[in-house]
């Protein structure tokens, strides 16, 4: 049986390799991609590269110094790459929303179709679901450096003396952001576990967000301990993550914790579930 086979290193990276090929060579994929670049040459073209005037003015410091007891924005104001500040608030916002739409068919698809029981005759249900995983975090990993190089060449545009800086920097926000994405990815592995289509993987996702978030709300109303539970989301840590105000050890063990246990889940579910 499928489910008795050794992991394989060789087949896990085909697995998660064909999701990189889904998005980068396939029509579909082409058409999502396009969609993504017009959006974020608006984004390059605008908020970011016109960043230095929009950090230093002063209704923005204003602003970010009163807000700064909340999330800490004063402290992106000390940053000497102004483009990597204003890139840092809109992808840290931004891309967990765009993961939960790009990786709603890791497994739903393979269902419909028939060629998810072809595939565990062939591979460990384990291989898949994590290869998916893996596969769908790689092509946000890509989206993540394509946007960051586009954002160092805009900064050398401007100043190319600030570009070793920002090269480190660039790199120090791939890390966290790779990172702060693999929980929203591993949501949608579990619940690609049990949906029947993507669509509904996504109306799934934004329930738990939106209904989760509001019975955990009134739980913590009544029972003020029950603080804890809003660790049971994707993403608590970015509000202070993004004022620089997390430090380093909890801005990584957050969201590498989360996604240990969704696809520990995940994996539970699968295992069990009829393909």
């Amino acid at each position: 049986m499928a489910t008795s086979l050794p992991i394989n290193v060789g087949r896990l990276t085909q697995i998660a390799g064909f999701e990189l090929v889904r998005m980068f060579l396939t029509k579909r994929g082409l058409i999502a991609l396009a969609a993504f670049a017009l959006v974020w040459l608006i984004i390059l073209r605008y908020p970011i590269g016109q960043a230095v005037g929009i950090v230093s003015a002063p209704d923005f410091e204003q602003i970010a110094r009163d807000i700064s007891g909340s999330i800490g924005l004063s402290k992106l104001l000390d940053w000497p790459e102004a483009e990597f500040a204003m890139y840092w608030l809109i992808a840290l916002y931004s891309f967990p929303v765009f993961g939960l739409f790009i990786c709603s068919d890791q497994t739903v698809g393979d269902r419909e179709r028939g060629t998810l029981r072809f595939l565990s005759l062939r591979s460990t249900r384990f291989e898949i679901l994590f290869g998916r995983f893996l596969g769908q975090l790689g092509v946000l990993a890509c989206l993540v450096g394509i946007t960051l190089v586009a954002t160092l060449a805009v900064l050398g545009f401007r100043e190319p003396s600030l570009l070793a800086g920002g090269f480190a920097r660039a790199l120090s926000i791939f890390l966290i952001l790779v990172i702060t994405l693999s929980p929203f990815v591993a949501l949608m592995t579990l619940i690609n576990t049990f949906a029947r289509s993507s669509r509904l993987s996504i109306v799934l996702a934004i329930l738990y967000f939106a209904a989760g978030g509001i019975v955990v709300g009134i739980l913590q109303w009544q029972i003020p301990a029950l603080g804890l539970l809003d660790y049971l989301f994707p993403g608590v840590q970015i509000e202070l993550l993004a004022g620089q105000n997390l430090p380093l050890l909890s801005a990584v063990a957050i969201p590498l914790v989360q996604t240990a246990v969704l696809l520990s889940v995940a994996q539970r579910i699968f295992a069990r579930s009829s393909l």
